[in-house]
């Protein structure tokens, strides 16, 4: 199977997927984020491949949403199943990567925004070039975080740093992004692929049966509540991206 954004490179027991839009720094669209999707999926049948390494290009991981993609916010002739629909895309997306049952580790280079934070949140590793930063700016453009990114993030920091996180709209560079456990390890730059890799391999060695098996229990019992949590967070954006100050939000942000 081939898809025109993403490409998979098999090196024995770990596979290595790049995603590569080609334009706009991996903005994702909805077309990306149904190939995504489909990737993740064809891995859950997998017995041969232990680990999965997500990456972008060398230079760069996502910019997050492509808010000027016209199938985004296109909704003349779609009927309101359709455009919930679309809207949990995104939501889909991030659960078949999180159910997967290899060891995903996610590298990241110079930025991840938005849904190229979201995404690597459910991954179980994640491994950030030196000067890399992540940005929520959701809020900025009037829309809540989603893709159950929110219980995601608050495990890993706890709910204050969440709320900080996503509320105050911060760059966060890598050596904070360490200290805070929204990553594993810092890369040199450019050597992100290298390191995320080398994660992967060593959890390719281990006996296959018994990784799938911890995995699994250790995602049931941190992410028991995330589910309540967030069931209903891509019907929120549906909601406030009809709503005046998020359209004024939105257009604000495309020029800024």
């Amino acid at each position: 199977m081939s898809w025109k954004n993403v490409e998979i490179d098999r090196q024995g027991p770990v596979a290595i997927v790049t995603m590569d839009r080609k334009e706009k720094l991996n903005a994702f669209n909805p077309t990306l984020m149904r190939e995504m999707t489909e990737v993740a999926l064809s891995f859950h049948g997998d017995q041969e491949t232990r680990a999965v390494v997500l990456t972008g290009p060398k230079d760069y991981f996502s910019a997050g949403a492509d808010l000027t993609d016209t199938e985004m916010w296109q909704t003349e002739g779609m009927t309101d199943v359709q455009l919930r629909d679309r809207f949990f895309l995104g939501v889909r997306l991030c659960e078949a990567w999180e159910r997967m049952p290899q060891i995903t580790v996610c590298a990241m280079e110079k930025l991840a925004v938005g849904a190229g934070v979201a995404l690597p949140l459910a991954c179980d590793w994640r491994v950030m070039g030196r000067s890399a930063y992540l940005y929520v700016p959701e809020i900025k453009i009037g829309l809540n975080l989603q893709w159950g990114a929110q219980p995601r993030l608050t495990r890993l920091v706890g709910p204050a740093r969440a709320k900080r996180i996503i509320i105050l709209c911060e760059r966060m560079y890598a050596d904070q992004a360490l200290d805070w456990g929204l990553i594993d390890e810092i890369a040199d730059d450019g050597q992100a692929r290298e390191v995320a890799l080398d994660l992967a391999s060593r959890a390719a060695e281990m006996p296959a049966a018994a990784v799938r098996m911890v995995k699994e229990a250790v995602n049931n019992t941190a992410n028991a509540l995330n589910q309540v949590a967030s069931y209903a967070d891509a019907d929120q954006s549906w909601l406030t991206s009809m709503l005046t100050p998020a359209q004024e939000a939105r257009k604000a942000f495309g020029k800024g």
